[in-house]
């Protein structure tokens, strides 16, 4: 019996040790949390792009070999190009790639142009116009840039950019040469941006660039998305860039200035150009009265050039926070907009990035210059994650005098759902209101019982713009498609929600007012709104500018804030209706 006992306290001692039981933690995406009480506004937005008279549809010229210009285009544009007061539509197009070209018979691909007869009627007006040429166009930027008071168009592309002067009469006029901003052969161009960075009264021109590609670089890098199957490759196989920035010299004529003024950003490791730019959003941060500029990277980190009032820049984007998110990792940023959507003095930036990866929401601190992505706990981040998300901007659907969010999404591949389940190509847009501060969580998703299904609708989603296209007060929205038509969306809200709308004429400034400030105040609250078209990805909306009242009547003070912080005060604005600011 001892000689048991004893064999089983050795058995004891030495008996083989046991695992640990693992205990896992779920992970779980962060969600923001939001009060029961949330009641979102009643707003149907309508599908009227084949009544109101629009018939283009994309054409990327895709015929197999996957190259990555074919999945990236295209821009759309609302402004008023015969001077008639009306919201005019403008389509970038891509074309035929060299000696794959369609049948002799077959018209050439071009942008389209589109005039409005003021109700929300469109009519084709591009033969003859002088827009009607046939190229790989990405991006447009609209404005005045002689101060003639017809608004210009720029168009990015594949190969060299243009610059149609506004003639009148519906007519444009291809002076790119003359004005010396076509860039290279070699570049890829796309969003762009009219500026007056100096403050001398004129527009300057602020172009982004992509990654360096050619359909060799294109072919060699021979991405596959299964290791078989070819697919579009992400940028991070192709070099970086630098941006372009031209300045006005008049008389019809730009200097480039990139080099000199300090937005040529070299990767330090490499010395190679770092940027892979999308999109851009001209913003005064630091409230200086000199406009800064937000450039959106894609895979790379974005940047924030503070404008040094001499000429030059200086790059802060990791200094200021918006470079990279939480983590420090780099996103694959696409579209982009700015705005003061707390009614108050903090901005924030707004950057639709790719799939599996959150919108960003970058708001500014105490000091102008300092940000912190509150994308989740303002509530456009976890909800946006699944969507590859493109054309970006804040406005305010239902005029209650917040700014809300619109998103327009689209994969890149045909076939992703076959290699990520969670995926499709075609996905719908996805519409953040802003319900204010007062109520915690800042923006809610907006379901289709309140939006309406057509807003909803799958699309190929990529460029995106707004403006009150009928007349009505309310922000109409329009959506570009990669191969496809685009979707022109009519607000139809009812809520009787009053509002102000001002379009500006400069005198000093600008005459378009681009980079001025509309502030509205009304008891504790000022509603700001930048006359900025550039916003979005590749594209631009209208310049006159909305501040929806909600149920109010009366504000407390309407001041204008020219480029150069000169302070205008409006005091014979209408209400429900138009008021011109002329700068004294």
């Amino acid at each position: 019996m001892f000689a048991i006992a004893v064999a089983a306290a050795w058995w004891w001692v030495n008996r083989p040790s046991q695992p640990v039981p693992v205990r896992q933690t779920l992970l779980t995406t962060p969600e923001a949390s939001a009060p029961a009480s949330t009641e979102v506004s009643l707003v149907r937005f309508t599908d009227v792009t084949a009544s109101s008279g629009i018939t283009f549809s994309h054409f990327n010229g895709a015929y197999g070999d996957k190259l990555l210009p074919e999945t990236m285009g295209g821009g759309v544009a609302f402004f008023d190009f015969d001077g008639d007061g009306d919201q005019d539509l403008l389509f970038v197009n891509g074309t035929h790639w060299p000696l794959k070209s369609g049948s002799s018979d077959e018209k050439p691909p071009t942008a389209a142009l589109y005039r409005n007869d003021g109700h929300g009627r469109f009519d084709d007006a591009t033969k003859g116009s002088g827009l009607d040429v046939s190229f790989f166009g990405m991006g447009v930027a609209v404005g005045d840039y002689d101060n003639d008071g017809l608004v210009d168009v720029f168009i990015t592309g594949v190969g060299e950019c243009r610059l149609f002067h506004n003639s009148g009469g519906g007519k444009f006029k291809d002076v790119t040469a003359q004005a010396a901003v076509a860039g290279t052969t070699n570049d890829w161009s796309t969003s762009a941006a009219w500026i007056d960075y100096d403050n001398d009264g004129d527009l300057d021109l602020f172009v982004c660039h992509y990654v360096r590609w050619s359909k060799a670089i294109d072919l060699e890098v021979g991405y596959k998305i299964d290791g078989v199957t070819r697919a579009y490759g992400p940028p991070m196989n192709f070099e970086g860039t630098f941006p372009s920035l031209y300045r006005n010299e008049r008389s019809g004529k730009f200097l480039d200035v990139s080099a000199a003024s300090g937005i040529q950003v070299k990767n330090p490791s490499t010395g190679r150009p770092m940027a892979k730019s999308l999109a851009i959003a001209p913003v005064d941060v630091d409230n200086d009265g000199w406009i800064d500029i937000v450039v959106a990277n894609d895979t790379v980190q974005n940047f924030l050039f503070r404008n040094r009032r001499d000429g030059t820049f200086e790059e802060m984007g990791s200094r200021s926070g918006i470079a990279f998110d939480a983590y420090g990792m780099a996103r694959g940023a696409m579209g982009i907009d700015a705005a003061r959507f707390r009614n108050d003095e903090a901005l924030g930036i707004a950057i639709g990035n790719f799939a599996n990866e959150m919108n960003a929401l970058y708001v500014s601190q105490r000091d102008s210059l300092l940000f912190a992505d509150e994308a989740i706990t303002e509530g456009v981040g976890p909800a946006s994650r699944l969507l590859l998300k493109f054309g970006l901007f804040f406005f305010d659907y239902d005029l209650d005098g917040r700014q809300d969010v619109l998103t327009a999404n689209g994969h890149l591949e045909e076939e992703i759902q076959k290699f990520q389940q969670s995926q499709r190509y075609r996905q719908p847009a996805q519409l953040f209101w802003n319900r204010g501060t007062s109520l915690g969580v800042g923006f809610v998703p907006v379901p289709e019982e309140k939006s309406g299904s057509d807003l909803l609708k799958p699309i190929v989603g990529r460029g995106s713009a707004f403006a009150d296209m009928d007349g009505d007060g309310d922000l109409d929205v329009v959506m570009t498609q990669i191969g496809g038509p685009p979707l022109l969306l009519r607000n139809d809200q009812d809520l009787r929600h009053n509002w102000l709308r001002f379009q500006m004429i400069g005198s000093k400034s600008n005459r378009d007012g681009i980079g001025a400030w509309v502030k509205v105040r009304t008891g504790n609250q000022v509603l700001s709104r930048q006359v900025m078209p550039a916003k979005s990805y590749l594209s631009q909306s209208e310049l006159p500018v909305t501040v929806g009242l909600g149920t109010a009547t009366q504000v407390d003070e309407v001041t204008v804030v020219w480029p150069g912080k000169q302070a205008q005060k409006v005091t014979d604005w209408r209400l429900n209706g138009l008021t011109t600011v002329t700068q004294p």
